[in-house]
């Protein structure tokens, strides 16, 4: 009977530590105009693409944030796991900017710079 709570105290000991030892990366992502000039309310959305939980043990981790950017241009994005990411900046008059990053850090800054919408292409010219 002892042999079983030890056994039990053992595995929430070692979930916590793998619990714990998850990495996570605070995200700031600064989005600037052609002439870096800071771009304010774009939609910045950040999608975990890829990475496995330690906590979970293994299980795939979807997460997904959304913000808008401030009068700076920067958007802040809570502590995330590390791994790849797919950032996503919507803002009118630019065109959409999206990309895949693979993430490693404690702390990390993502600079996007959008550009001019393109003329729209007609075969009827």
């Amino acid at each position: 009977m002892q042999n079983g709570s030890w056994l039990i105290t053992g595995l929430i000991v070692l979930t916590a530590g793998l619990a714990a030892a998850a990495d996570l990366t605070t995200l700031t992502v600064a989005v600037k105009s052609p002439y870096d000039n800071p771009v304010d309310n774009a939609s910045v959305i950040v999608k975990f693409v890829k990475g496995r939980s330690k906590s979970k043990l293994g299980t795939k981790i979807r997460k997904e944030w959304e913000t808008r950017t401030n009068q700076q241009g920067l958007a802040k994005i809570p502590p995330i796991p590390q791994g790849s990411i797919l950032v996503q900046v919507i803002a009118k008059g630019y065109q959409t900017f999206g990309q895949t990053f693979d993430i490693d850090q404690e702390e990390k800054t993502i600079d996007v710079k959008l550009n001019p919408p393109q003329a729209q292409y007609s075969s009827h010219q």
